[in-house]
């Protein structure tokens, strides 16, 4: 594995070679990662781009924080939509297979390994 020296390379990264965000429980560098990723929908950069929060309880503040943005209207009501909060990981992989997988059409290929992100093959 390559070392990423500037921060902002592994976001670009996170979205150029995903189609979907899982999200576990985590300190400031995962809601950053988060809040860009929402961003970036949100602003419609990128689209069908499924948000999976894993660990009801320990998101409940911060879609509590959600609520209260919307209630301040600093976001609209429909932006917690971009977002699945569960502890159902069936569900949240049934999420990501209808708005990712089956959305473009992916199946499971080696991928190319490319010399200049670090990659060996």
């Amino acid at each position: 594995w390559v070392s990423i020296k500037y921060f902002f390379v592994r976001k670009v990264f996170l979205v150029k070679y995903s189609y979907a965000l899982v999200v576990l429980p985590g300190g400031f560098g995962t809601l950053d990662e988060m809040a860009e990723v929402l961003t970036l929908i949100q602003t419609k950069k990128i689209e069908d781009f499924p948000v999976v929060l894993i660990g009801e309880e320990y998101w409940k503040k911060f879609m509590e924080m959600v609520d209260y943005m919307i209630e301040q209207r600093t976001v609209d009501a429909q932006d917690k939509d971009l977002m699945l909060v569960t502890d159902d990981l069936d569900l949240a992989m049934s999420h990501i297979q209808e708005h990712a997988v089956v959305k473009y059409g992916l199946r499971k290929v080696k991928p190319k390994m490319r010399w200049w992100l670090g990659e060996k093959s």
